[in-house]
């Protein structure tokens, strides 16, 4: 009997909250402001946040972005947005602001937060008390999170996210797809704005961690993306670099061939190095592949434009690559498993 390839596994709290993040709708940032602005909130002694005391931490973030960003979200009139941007420029008060705040900042992002592909995910961050407190109760759910390892993690994997959105509503994605590069001395993802000039989003550990779960992608051992971890994830080119001219004019740079690993995985005694991946690890590629492409733009339209416009095509190009690799390097490798399967 063939054996069942698939197999089930029950999503970690750490799974919940990225969904949201990174498979919420993106219609505006303020789902990623108040992600942040919850963050600030973790060592709270009481659960129940009043709006006057989360406004300051929303607006915050909200402030800070805009700065470098003008354009964030997709609808042309936002009157709190507008707010926003009098008291970055001294038109407008603190205390005016913060008001505006509580007010219509946060309209729609409590009631939309926990829906991902507009189904409400069944753990709860925070509860909604608005009309009984006038604020959110956090869960207990929300505080494991908080105590979790992976929570340095998530607060960059958010900003990463944050920055590859407003990029793509800034270029205008609808009339200007987004083409990310990466740069392998820096380890930036990076763009080009429509003059030509590049801008540098952010760290590429920050943006693929997430599609990883923390979890080096080989062998499945827990990374991290704090600089000063000591399981400090590497940033890998799944077909070794040095064999650029095997994906012909798709980028050997591009976001589907990079993966983030372990130190043991990528450059340890029994490493990969430059051997070629075991047609396993390509069949896992193309699953992780398909899953950034489910999510929402920008990584989806780059993977996309570098791959292929169907999952048949996209298919064929890795086998492409795998076939030329195979030739050109002979050797195969696969590391023993040092972790639970998690996608």
């Amino acid at each position: 009997m063939k054996e069942n390839r698939f197999y089930e596994i029950t999503p970690t709290t750490e799974n919940y909250w990225r969904a949201i993040i990174l498979f919420g709708r993106n219609t505006a940032s303020y789902k990623f402001a108040l992600a942040k602005a919850l963050y600030d909130l973790q060592e709270r002694k009481t659960d129940l946040v009043k709006l006057d005391e989360l406004a300051p931490h929303f607006v915050k973030h909200i402030l800070e972005h805009l700065k470098n960003c003008d354009k964030q979200g997709t609808q042309p009139k936002s009157l709190f947005l507008d707010a926003c941007r009098r008291f970055n420029a001294n038109q407008l008060g603190e205390t005016e602001m913060l008001d505006i705040t509580v007010q219509r900042g946060f309209n729609h992002v409590i009631d939309a937060f926990h829906n991902v592909h507009n189904t409400a995910i069944e753990k709860r961050f925070f509860i909604d008390e608005r009309k009984q407190n006038n604020g959110i109760r956090l869960t207990d759910q929300f505080y494991q999170l908080a105590g979790s390892s992976e929570f340095q993690n998530l607060i960059n994997e958010t900003e990463a996210r944050w920055r590859l959105v407003e990029t793509a509503w800034e270029l205008n994605l609808s009339r200007h797809i987004i083409q990310i590069q990466h740069d392998l001395k820096t380890n930036i993802f990076h763009t080009f704005d429509h003059k030509k000039r590049r801008v540098n989003i952010t760290p590429s550990r920050y943006a693929l961690n997430g599609y990883q779960k923390g979890r080096c992608f080989y062998c499945f051992r827990p990374i991290s993306i704090y600089t000063k971890a000591d399981n400090l994830a590497d940033v890998d080119h799944f077909f070794p670099h040095k064999l650029y001219y095997c994906a012909g004019k798709k980028p050997i740079d591009g976001v589907a061939n990079l993966v983030l690993a372990c130190k043991d995985c990528n450059r340890g005694e029994n490493g990969k190095s430059d051997r070629v991946p075991s047609l396993n690890l390509l069949e896992r590629l193309y699953t992780r592949n398909e899953y950034l492409i489910n999510s929402h733009h920008p990584l989806r339209e780059t993977l996309i434009l570098q791959t292929g416009l169907t999952s048949e095509k996209r298919k064929d190009l890795l086998q492409q690559v795998y076939n030329c690799s195979k030739t050109h390097l002979i050797s195969t490798w696969e590391p023993h498993r040092c972790g639970d399967p998690v996608f």
